[in-house]
């Protein structure tokens, strides 16, 4: 691809609502996004919006039942990565409570309620969609600031 031109790649993984999972999510999209040569400090914040994500998906989403399942999207433009990461679990009922630090859900888990405060933080954009009875879906995105992001 010549220089200065965007490139365009995406992934899709699907996998059972196991806690088990959530690290090999996090190395998946670690993989892919490694095409971009992301710096320590970025690769560490995707790898940890990855696994919020799928750990809310799975503790939250499906009430840890393993029949269900969880999706994440990923793609590139440019040096821009785009994640989404969805289940078809119990959604949320207040979403702007949900939102708010240190709440949660389950605190017999001991659970800090920062997952979707880590994620906004680590994120340039970040955005939740969610319908009770019928799944949530995190759609984040991230500019890379690499060299090689930017000469693809």
């Amino acid at each position: 691809m010549s220089e200065g031109r965007a490139q365009h790649n995406f992934m899709t993984l699907q996998f059972a609502a196991k806690s088990e999972n959530e690290s090999f999510a996090r190395v998946a999209v670690a993989a892919f996004i490694s095409q971009l040569d992301p710096n320590m400090d970025e690769l560490s914040d995707l790898k940890t919006v990855v696994s919020e994500a799928v750990t809310n998906s799975i503790i939250h989403g499906y009430d840890s039942d393993p029949v269900g399942v969880v999706k994440i999207e990923a793609s590139i433009d440019g040096d821009m990565i785009t994640l989404r990461v969805e289940d078809s679990g119990r959604g949320i009922e207040d979403l702007e409570m949900a939102k708010q630090p240190l709440y949660t859900s389950k605190p017999e888990l001991e659970r800090s309620g920062m997952g979707f405060t880590i994620m906004e933080n680590f994120m340039d954009e970040f955005e939740v969609v969610s319908e009770p009875g019928s799944g949530t879906s995190i759609k984040m995105k991230k500019r890379i600031e690499s060299k090689k992001a930017l000469y693809n």
